[in-house]
């Protein structure tokens, strides 16, 4: 419990709270599945990722409030509000945002699907033949693996895995054994599909679906012979899923890993979910049973778990409801040249994924383990997936006697297991398998390629601001430079050497390095066009990130402000600066894009009197990534380059005015108008760098 209250460094009015930012992200992603202009399949997939994202919040964000308040604490945060005090903002403002999701659900995304031919049928519009046929399949898939738990003294609650689709059952009667219990427990197992296509031929729609808790609901009785059914609720408890691994306890990271997961599915509850027919004394019930409060409850007028519904777009053929596909398109060196390495050897190669493809990244690791000249491979991993062909491709290098090592972030939430299962297998064939600093994670997205060539041996580089995630390529906007200029060549083998061995920092050459110098260049830049501004000459900075959230550095960005500094910050998600506002940010304007790829680059350009400072970076301006994490900025040295990242990842994206979200000096949003011309950034990036499907 705090003693003493704590005097803020910064004034708490400069400062808009991180979980209410992050809600209002939440908003904007909604207004994408309330757009009728975006295809109807992918409105239905954006009102799904609400719902996903929301899990991850009460999973990682709202469990930290929550263990806040447990042990006592009452010092508010930067923007002055209590743990307390938060938690109620955040029960206030989630209710809200679900209201509105369902509304969109029943009242618009529905309709308009069946209006297309593409049903959700409820239990009471089956007709005979629909209905024999779902109890056919209730009788044969779904009976044998179900497994109804009375509550009584001897069958006491079950664990409830987090997120997992259980049931509540209020029952009347005696059972077999003369036992009373008045309620059971039924749990729908994972090996279920929670959405059902029943037959074409049994139905008057091309696409009919039904949900497995409507199955369920429609044969409950049978599960329990002889008793009187009151009531079955579909009920769903989100648990705290963060991982801790203390420090000074741990000897081995990936079996104390390995044993944290374990116990991921059943942390603490944080929110019951419930179907809005569930009765009151059932939901105070399930309150009880998790050590909730009322604020905890969230009622839905439909399923619990939207996040069900995300595969329903691809299981839908009807190309005509879903985004145009695209080819991925390939920088002009590539095209003209099929040697990856002779390519990157006469010029720095810049890739804009999605809408310039991540082959080539494959290509060079592919290369890379086929070469006999290629002597080592050095990577780091943060997320990667359960199947990667980049990962066969360090595992066949080592297999070949290759020097591999790879730099595997085991604590890279939610892909623990995937990265655990990576480290088995590399470490099988003979790669060398590092974790990184402990308690720092290893973010920075890092290859190096060592070959020998004549006049000595030659390092090639891959520098990111995503993941070597392929799959992730495809939907996430980020940048990646192939270079082998030999002094950022050795910025990165320093890196390595930090992270693989031991030994003191050493100052980079041209990266900008997490923990040590990433946060002071960053500051050192914003100030810089601060001088140049209070020198009467253009102080110009543009900034796109994920999140801002740093005070620093927040601080930093309104002395620049005051000093005459125009200022463009593109945020896609929480932000604690405040803008516009009068004697203090008048000269900061701050957008969030919205669109159908996930905006992910992190780009930082400061004009520097004309010299254009432009870097690339895997790190927010957060707390975590400046001091917690091993990130780095690099920069882009070619003058064609730094034009091509001004041009497609600051200007379209300050010129969009379709899918922009102006910040407004409260926190809130505002939707950009089109007048005359529209822009879409991504839609504009799509024509010029990608080709269509034919």
């Amino acid at each position: 419990m705090d003693r003493f209250p704590i005097t803020p460094r910064f004034p708490t009015e400069h400062f808009i709270n991180r979980e209410l930012s992050l809600l209002q992200f939440q908003r904007r992603v909604l207004a994408q599945a309330a757009d009728r202009t975006v295809p109807l399949l992918e409105r239905l997939r954006f009102l799904c990722i609400v719902s996903s994202n929301l899990d991850e919040f009460f999973e990682i964000r709202v469990s930290g409030i929550k263990e806040q308040i447990r042990l006592g604490s009452r010092s508010a945060g930067i923007d002055g509000l209590t743990p307390t005090q938060l938690l109620d903002r955040v029960s206030s403002e989630v209710h809200e945002i679900i209201a509105e999701q369902y509304a969109l659900l029943n009242g618009d995304i529905l309709p308009a699907l069946e209006a297309e031919g593409i049903v959700f049928l409820r239990r009471g519009l089956w007709s005979d033949v629909q209905r024999a046929w779902v109890k056919g399949y209730f009788l044969r898939e779904v009976i044998p693996v179900l497994t109804p738990i009375g509550l009584d003294p001897a069958h006491p609650f079950p664990r409830v895995l987090n997120k997992s689709l259980n049931f509540a059952v209020e029952l009347e009667g005696l059972d077999a054994f003369g036992r009373d219990s008045g309620a059971a427990i039924v749990q729908a197992p994972r090996a279920l599909p929670r959405v059902i296509r029943l037959p074409e031929e049994i139905c008057d729609h091309e696409y009919t679906f039904v949900f497995l808790s409507s199955v369920l609901h429609a044969h409950v009785g049978e599960l329990f012979s002889g008793m009187n059914v009151h009531g079955c609720y579909q009920f769903r408890v989100t648990r705290n899923s963060d991982l801790f691994v203390d420090e000074e306890e741990v000897k081995d990271l990936r079996a104390s890993l390995k044993g944290e997961l374990q116990q991921r599915h059943f942390g603490d509850g944080v929110r019951l979910e419930v179907a809005d027919n569930c009765s009151e004394k059932m939901a105070n019930f399930l309150l009880q049973h998790f050590r909730l409060s009322p604020k905890d409850l969230y009622r839905t007028p439909g399923i619990v778990n939207l996040v069900r519904l995300m595969q329903v777009p691809d299981w839908v053929v009807r190309p005509d409801l879903n985004y145009r596909p695209f080819l991925p398109g390939l920088p002009t060196a590539l095209e003209k040249s099929g040697e990856i390495f002779e390519t990157i050897r006469r010029q720095d190669v810049l890739l804009h994924h999605p809408f310039q493809s991540f082959t080539p990244v494959i290509d060079l690791l592919r290369a890379a383990a086929d070469d006999p000249d290629v002597l080592a491979i050095k990577m780091t991993v943060y997320r990667t997936g359960t199947d990667s062909v980049l990962m066969e491709h360090l595992a066949r290098a080592a297999q070949k006697g290759k020097e591999v090592t790879v730099v595997l972030e085991l604590m890279a939430r939610f892909d623990e297991e995937a990265n655990i299962s990576w480290a088995n297998r590399l470490e099988e064939v003979g790669a060398h398998v590092v974790y990184g600093v402990f308690g720092y994670k290893t973010h920075a997205k890092l290859l190096s390629v060592v070959r020998r060539e004549a006049g000595g041996l030659r390092r090639y580089v891959h520098l990111g601001t995503g993941n070597y995630h392929p799959r992730t390529t495809r939907f996430y906007t980020d940048f990646g430079l192939l270079t082998c200029n030999e002094e950022i060549g050795a910025d990165v083998a320093e890196v390595f050497k930090q992270l693989t061995g031991l030994g003191r920092a050493s100052t980079l050459k041209h990266l900008w390095q997490a923990p040590f110098s990433l946060q002071a260049n960053v500051i050192a830049g914003i100030n810089n066009e601060a001088d140049i501004a209070r020198a009467g000459r253009k102080g110009r900075i543009i900034a796109k990130m994920n999140a801002l959230l740093e005070p620093e550095t927040i601080e930093a960005l309104y002395t620049a402000s005051q000093a005459g500094v125009e200022i463009d910050l593109i945020i896609r998600g929480p932000c604690a600066l405040r803008p516009g506002v009068e004697g203090l940010s008048e000269n900061i304007r701050i957008r969030s894009v919205i669109g159908r790829f996930l905006e992910h680059h992190r780009i930082f350009h400061f004009h520097a009197d004309g010299a254009d400072h432009i870097y690339l970076s895997s790190a927010d301006w957060m707390d975590r990534n400046f001091f917690r994490r091993i990130e780095i900025a690099f920069p882009i040295l070619d003058p064609r380059l730094k034009r091509r990242v001004v041009r497609e990842g600051l200007r379209a994206y300050l010129g969009d005015n379709c899918q922009a979200w102006e910040m407004l000096e409260d926190g809130r949003y505002r939707r950009k108008t089109p007048r005359g011309l529209r822009r879409a950034a991504q839609t504009i990036l799509l024509g010029e760098l990608a080709g269509e499907v034919h």
